[in-house]
């Protein structure tokens, strides 16, 4: 897999390159920039070695319709602001106006085409279709870089098909999460923890199931962490619960215990009578109870204070560790406290710490923390996540295969 330091001279050069410029809007401002300032590094090189930069990027899920509340304009003002330079936005995306904007770009000049996803065949699961787009983005370039991560494991046009049409290579960003990702399955320092949270216990069972084979403790909370409970014969109340994966999660634990692992799971936990997500509410008072006893008419919706000093503990003893995942309804003041213990906990990590992207970057950055203060936060929680459950991520194997 090449890197854009691999391509030689780029001056004059259209580079056409796929970007994760998905980042959460509250109307048109953006409350999270991070996934535009992860893509500054590879936009500043390529500008400043000549090259005439072509962004692809998507916003949200417009479903192959050209729908204003999906508009890269909010992307493009703030760009233009991070990089000190205009960034032209076309209104389509391979339309008169993206081939005029193209068109006229000089070097060292970056223009980013509208949401890719108002293309029908962008997403297209028939691979002729998605090939007629690819073709007319390649059409925009001279080079293809890859370095919008967050959608590597979508076999989608911007994405896989047009890696085929073009000489290709990796961005900063892409490379960087592929290193990480690695050093973590193959050559983590040990102790080695990881650190699972997040609603649905099913989201993670082959995240589970393949670090289980490399990491010294797997620590669990958030909402999944109810059905590890269930499935130990304790009583959970009304908290969540994914029956149909209970023996998967007894399974686990007796795995973990026989290979001399631990599965670390909540002795305390945070409950109420119920919460309002949308209005941002908990439904009576706030209790803590012993996780085995979780009062019928309660609801546990984040890990105790002793868990945190648990959880904290373990992380910061830790030389690697990986975290994807709340370990409550962070969003609500009352029930953020253990989230915020295990992101303080992972800035205080002697080694290599990772937030895996997704709510848990959201998290860290709601609470106050730097980018700086970890070792690395992923901008692809489903990427990151696919790979770590050994599966192959389409957008990185299209640019392992080689180039035109």
């Amino acid at each position: 897999m090449k890197s854009i330091d691999d391509l030689g001279n780029l001056s004059g050069k259209r580079i056409l390159i796929r970007c994760d410029f998905n980042v959460p809007l509250d109307g048109e401002t953006i409350t999270d920039d991070g996934r535009i300032r992860a893509a500054l590094p590879t936009l500043t090189a390529l500008r400043e070695q000549g090259a005439r930069v072509v962004i692809m990027a998507h916003l949200g899920r417009p479903k192959g319709a050209v729908n204003a509340k999906y508009s890269l304009a909010p992307v493009a003002a703030r760009l233009s602001e991070l990089l000190g330079t205009e960034v032209k936005l076309a209104t389509d995306v391979v339309g008169e106006s993206a081939a005029r904007t193209v068109e006229g770009l000089a070097d060292g000049d970056v223009a980013l085409l509208e949401n890719v996803r108002y293309e029908p065949a962008e997403e297209s699961k028939d691979e002729a279709e998605r090939v007629e787009l690819a073709k007319k983005y390649a059409a925009f370039g001279d080079i293809f870089v890859s370095d919008g991560f967050g959608v590597v494991h979508r076999k989608q046009a911007s994405v896989y098909d047009v890696a085929k049409l073009l000489p290709n290579a990796a961005g900063y960003l892409v490379a960087k999460e592929i290193d990480v990702l690695r050093r973590l399955t193959e050559t983590p320092e040990r102790p080695f923890v990881v650190v699972l949270g997040g609603a649905k216990v099913a989201d993670k069972l082959s995240v589970i199931d393949n670090l289980l084979k490399v990491a010294d403790t797997l620590v669990i909370g958030g909402g999944m962490v109810f059905t590890f409970l269930k499935a130990q014969g304790y009583d959970i109340g009304s908290s969540l619960v994914d029956d149909t994966n209970l023996e998967t999660c007894r399974g686990y634990l007796e795995s973990a215990k026989a290979q001399g692992k631990q599965i670390l799971l909540p002795v305390d936990v945070r409950v109420a009578d119920g919460m309002d997500f949308g209005a941002r509410t908990v439904t009576g008072p706030v209790d803590v109870v012993a996780s085995e006893s979780i009062p019928a008419d309660k609801m546990g919706l984040d890990i105790g204070p002793e868990s945190e000093k648990i959880f904290s503990e373990t992380i910061r003893l830790a030389r690697t560790v990986f975290w994807n995942g709340p370990m409550g309804v962070f969003e609500i003041k009352e029930l953020s406290l253990g989230t915020a213990a295990v992101a303080k906990a992972l800035t205080e990590v002697d080694g290599l710490s990772v937030v895996g992207g997704g709510d848990s970057a959201a998290a860290v950055r709601i609470l106050g923390h730097a980018d700086e203060e970890f070792g690395h936060i992923s901008t692809g929680g489903g990427a990151s996540l696919e790979f770590l459950e050994g599966k192959e991520l389409p957008g990185i194997s299209v640019l392992e295969e080689g180039t035109n």
